[in-house]
């Protein structure tokens, strides 16, 4: 049973969180810290697996890479000596290929694997990789190394449209364009609030970033160089986590560290559902039980319902009364944990819907010849009992950790370095709002 939750469950949670810096915006600007001359400074960086993961990756390529206090990292690029990412490093971590940029810009040329990270279906990087030749990049891969080639003769230019918003694509166009050698436009770009950290980090090195919801435009520098340390903004999904383990418990927690756009679609739906929602100022949230019922939801790029949302309101749902259901729009293979929620007792069954244009309605590459499920219904209220769960993948992973402090009785959680890779003292926290959870 090694790595794995005993949890018991079944009683109101209540207290106060803090949320860690959020994942999607710290392994960003590690990486964008490569594009500055310099010693870079950034705080607020939770020690997930992730992030440690990535530190392990740049310092196996030579450049300083380190936690220097709590939640404080330094970078620095110097001592850099190759622009190949070891595959088993960069197989770990999604992230990986936004490595193009820095290396790209330091060495002309770069060899990067097929990214790594949960494997949520085909999360193809094709879309980036056009976008990354409309800025003058050279790509080729190789199926059989796994890797791609890509050099960079000149100066970044061109301008590029999305045909699908991409969050990473979008992170990794900023990037490369930064030493552009005029002005480049991104249009149809992702606009998560994670971004603008990332342009606000750039920017005040020197980068000249700008955006207007879905365009962003960037005039080329010369150089990035860091006169301030920056913090990042905190994590929008811990925070959502948190919310609902409250209000699924029947309980009440304080949520600090969150700005108010980060959370808007979730707060929404909670609100329409019947939960307690509060906005306290300044980035305090208070979430809090009252009766629900069941309310639709479909997964959308930002503002919209994210999707690392949805298995969080599944099992809230669960405590909801009436039928609810759950579209997932942006990924194939997201709906790993139903199986695990079943086994406690949840009422949740697969249906199908006709969808027009399917090619256009999904974010993911659909394949008409291949059988998706992509919908859930969800039957509440259901009483939770305990069980084995074994955890697949990240979110899925705390998901079934809530599903397991909801049920009465006694839980094992197996696999939960899943959870580690993007929540910061995650046991430690439930703890202190009151839940009975041991690693073991």
């Amino acid at each position: 049973m090694e790595d794995s939750y005993v949890i018991v469950g079944g009683k109101p949670l209540k207290g106060e969180i803090k949320v860690s810096g959020a994942k999607n915006i710290a392994l960003k600007v590690i990486i964008a810290a490569l594009l500055f001359d310099g010693k870079v400074v950034l705080k607020n960086i939770p020690k997930i697996k992730d992030v440690e993961d990535l530190i392990e990756l740049l310092v196996n390529i030579g450049a300083l890479a380190k936690f220097v206090d709590t939640n404080i990292v330094e970078i620095d690029r110097n001592g850099i000596k190759t622009n190949k990412i070891d595959l088993l490093h960069a197989s770990k971590i999604r992230a990986s290929y936004l490595l193009f940029a820095p290396l790209l810009h330091l060495f002309q040329k770069a060899q990067i694997p097929n990214p790594g990270g949960c494997r949520l279906g085909a999360r193809s990087i094709d879309r980036t990789i056009v976008g990354m030749k409309s800025l003058g990049v050279s790509l080729s891969y190789d199926s059989e190394t796994g890797y791609y080639e890509s050099s960079l003769e000149k100066k970044p230019e061109g301008n590029f449209k999305f045909t699908k918003p991409s969050h990473t694509g979008t992170e990794l166009m900023i990037m490369l364009a930064v030493f552009a050698g005029g002005t480049v436009i991104i249009e149809n770009a992702a606009q998560e609030p994670e971004i603008d950290d990332l342009i606000k980090f750039l920017n005040e090195g020197g980068a000249k970033i700008s955006r207007n919801l879905s365009t962003i435009t960037i005039e080329g520098v010369d150089s990035l160089k860091q006169t301030e340390s920056f913090s990042i903004s905190g994590d929008k999904i811990e925070g959502a986590t948190f919310a609902t383990l409250a209000i699924a418990t029947r309980g009440e927690v304080i949520i600090s560290n969150l700005p108010k756009n980060y959370l808007f679609s979730f707060n929404e739906k909670l609100i329409k559902a019947g939960a307690g929602v509060e906005d306290l100022a300044d980035g305090q949230w208070r979430y809090f039980y009252k009766d629900m019922i069941g309310v639709d939801i479909e997964t959308a790029p930002y503002p919209g319902f994210v999707t690392d949302w949805q298995p969080l309101f599944a099992v809230l749902m669960t405590q909801a009364t009436g039928k609810s259901e759950i579209h997932e729009r942006i990924f194939e293979n997201r709906f790993s944990y139903v199986s695990e929620l079943r086994k406690l007792g949840a009422k949740i069954e697969f249906i199908e819907k006709n969808i027009e244009n399917p090619n256009d309605f999904y974010h993911f590459n659909y394949d008409s010849t291949k059988q998706y499920n992509q919908i859930i219904e969800v039957t509440g209220p259901q009483s939770l009992h305990g069980g084995v769960l074994e955890v697949s993948d990240l979110r899925a992973g705390a998901t079934l950790a809530i599903a397991a402090l909801i049920a009465n009785g006694q839980s094992y959680v197996k696999g939960v370095d899943h959870i580690d890779r993007g929540y910061e003292n995650f046991s430690e926290k439930v703890i202190k709002i009151g839940g009975d959870i041991k690693r073991i």
